[in-house]
C-alpha cells in the first residue's frame, strides 16, 4: 500500500537560534576536552587515524574541534531510506517528517488472550505484515525481540528474512552480533541482485548506538565501522536520561545527546568521508521514585524535539523518538501519551520519527490494537503538518460573494471539490449520534480497531520474496527459520 509521509515540520522550536549555538559549541568542547570512552578497538584505532587523541588510560578519546566540524561537513546532509519500491522511499533532509515504528518490544499483548506474553518471531512477521498496510507508518523498525530464536547470531537474519518478507517499507533495525550484521548485508545483497545494487538503493539500514554517558561499547564500536566500510546507512542514537546518565535539567539532556551522537556521526566519517550516516536521540526523564525511564513523557518530545533542531542547524539527517506511552493497556494514557510526543516532535521536523506506532508499557510491549490506533494519530499529526492552504481557490471569496448572507455551501461544486482532502478523514474514531452508537453496539475505540486488526490480518497476506530468492536465501542461511 502506498504511504503518506515527508511533510514538513520545523515550525514547534523550543530552542531560539542562540541556545542552539550555545548547545553545539559546547558539545563539541565537551568531546575536546573530556572525551569518551572508546572500547572498541577498531573504532579507537580510525578515530586516532582521523585525528582523534588518546588519553593516558587508552580508553578515553578526545575529539579535536576541527575533527568533529569536519565530520559534519563531510556527512550528507540528505539520506534516502530506499523501500522495496520507489513509492515507500523515505528521503531525510531538512526538516521532513516520517513515521515509523521501533522498539525493540520483548513482549506483545496476545490477540487470544489479551494478556501480555514474550514475543516471538510469528509477531515480527504480523508486526512487518501490518505495517505494510498502514498508511501513515512510512517504514518499518523491527519493533519486537524473537524471544525464541536462543542463539544470538541467528537472531539478525531471522528478524531481517522475516521482516523484509512481509513488508516492501524499508526496513531498519537494531543488531544483536557482527556475524548477524554480516550475514544481513549479504542477504541483502543478494535480494537486490548485488551488493553495488543495494548500495545505490539500500532497502535496509542499522542502529548502533553510543552509550551514555559517553561510552562507545566494542560490540557497537566494531559494529559501526563495518557498516560504515559497507556505505549502507547507519543511525547513531544516544539516550541519556534526564538525572541518572545525563543532569536532570533538558537544556543539559540536550547537550549530552548533541555532543553524543555528534561523536558516532565522526566515527563513520573517520571510517568513510560521505558514509550516509543519520544522527538520533532517544533519551527522556527518569522517574526518580523507581529510578527508571520515563517513556510516555511530556518532556520526552520537548527533548526531541530541541535535538531535531540542531539537527536541522547541523544540516544532518535525524532520527527521533515519540509515541511511547507507560500505561499498561491500550487506554485513555496512552492515547494521550502517545498523540502529544508525535505531534511535538512532528511539528519540530524530525525527519525520522521512531516508536510512533504500537509502543506501551515503558516501550517493554506492543499491541496490535495500538498499532492500528496509533497510525490513526499519525494520520492526524501529518493533517497538522500539511497546515492551511492559503490561495484564491482556498478563501473562496467569489463563492462567499455569491451564496451571500443567510446562505449555505453544502450543495456548491467548490465543497465537492474538496471535501475529500481538506479534512483528515478517520478510519477508527466514532463521529456518529449517540443513538446510532447505541444501537450499533456501544463500541469503543479498542473494539472498533479490533474488528478492523481482524480484518486485516484476515485479509492481508503479502510476500516480497519471490520463491526463487527464497530459495537462494535459505539454501544459503539455514539458520532461518519458518
Amino acid at each position: 500500500m502506498n504511504t503518506t509521509g515527508g511533510l514538513k515540520g520545523g515550525f514547534y522550536k523550543p530552542l531560539s537560534d542562540s541556545d542552539q549555538q550555545y548547545i553545539i559549541n559546547e558539545a563539541i568542547g565537551l568531546l575536546e576536552r573530556s572525551g569518551i570512552h572508546v572500547y572498541s578497538e577498531k573504532a579507537r584505532n580510525y578515530l586516532l587515524k582521523a585525528g582523534a587523541e588518546a588519553a593516558a588510560d587508552g580508553l578515553t578519546i578526545r575529539l579535536p574541534r576541527s575533527l568533529v566540524e569536519d565530520a559534519i561537513a563531510s556527512a550528507p546532509s540528505r539520506v534516502v531510506l530506499h523501500g522495496r519500491s520507489t513509492e515507500h522511499d523515505v528521503v531525510l533532509e531538512d526538516s521532513r517528517v516520517y513515521f515509523g515504528t521501533g522498539g525493540t518490544a520483548i513482549f506483545v499483548m496476545d490477540l487470544e488472550t489479551g494478556n501480555r506474553r514474550p514475543s516471538t518471531l510469528e509477531d515480527v512477521k504480523l508486526n512487518a505484515r501490518i505495517t505494510d498496510a498502514l498508511e501513515h507508518v512510512h517504514l518499518f523498525t523491527i519493533n519486537v525481540f524473537p524471544n525464541d530464536i536462543k542463539n544470538n547470531d541467528h537472531i539478525d537474519i531471522n528478524r531481517f528474512f522475516w521482516s523484509l518478507r512481509n513488508t516492501s517499507k524499508h526496513v531498519m533495525g537494531g543488531i544483536y552480533s557482527m556475524k548477524g550484521t554480516q550475514q544481513v548485508v549479504e542477504m541483502a545483497g543478494l535480494l537486490a541482485g548485488g551488493f553495488h545494487e543495494l548500495r545505490a538503493r539500500p532497502f535496509v539500514s542499522f542502529i548502533t548506538l553510543v552509550i551514555s554517558p559517553f561510552k562507545i561499547d566494542r560490540l557497537y564500536g566494531d559494529i559501526t565501522c563495518f557498516i560504515a566500510e559497507q556505505g549502507l546507512p547507519v543511525v547513531t542514537p544516544t539516550e541519556p536520561v534526564c538525572g541518572t546518565t545525563s543532569p536532570i535539567t533538558l537544556a543539559a539532556n540536550v547537550l549530552v545527546h548533541t555532543a553524543e551522537t555528534l561523536t558516532g556521526v565522526t566515527l563513520v566519517q573517520a571510517v568513510k568521508k560521505g558514509a550516509p550516516v543519520i544522527a538520533g536521540s532517544v533519551g527522556s526523564i527518569s522517574n526518580l521514585r523507581t529510578m527508571g525511564i520515563v517513556t510516555g513523557a511530556v518532556e520526552r518530545g520537548m527533548i526531541n524535539a530541541a535535538t531535531a533542531q540542531i539537527a536541522q542547524k547541523l544540516e544532518l539527517p535525524f532520527y527521533s523518538t515519540a509515541g511511547n506511552s507507560d500505561a499498561k493497556t491500550e487506554d485513555t494514557q496512552a492515547g494521550v501519551e502517545s498523540a502529544i510526543s508525535n505531534l511535538l516532535v512532528g511539528m519540530a521536523g524530525a525527519n525520522y520519527i521512531h516508536d510512533a506506532a504500537g509502543l506501551f508499557d515503558g516501550d517493554l510491549s506492543i499491541s496490535y490494537e495500538k498499532l492500528l490506533m496509533d497510525n490513526e494519530i499519525l494520520g492526524m499529526c501529518e493533517r497538522v503538518l500539511r497546515g492551511i492552504e492559503v490561495n484564491s481557490g482556498t478563501l473562496a471569496v467569489d463563492l462567499i460573494e455569491e451564496v451571500g448572507p443567510g446562505g449555505d455551501f453544502l450543495a456548491q461544486e467548490h465543497t465537492v471539490m474538496h471535501m475529500l482532502d481538506e479534512f483528515y478523514e478517520t478510519n477508527l474514531a466514532d463521529r456518529t449520534h449517540y443513538e446510532e452508537w447505541v444501537s450499533s453496539g456501544r463500541q469503543d475505540m479498542k473494539m472498533r480497531t479490533r474488528v478492523k486488526l481482524d480484518e486485516l490480518i484476515k485479509s492481508y497476506n503479502p510476500c516480497y520474496i519471490s520463491d526463487a530468492k527464497n530459495k537462494e536465501i535459505r539454501s544459503r542461511f539455514p539458520e532461518i527459520r519458518d
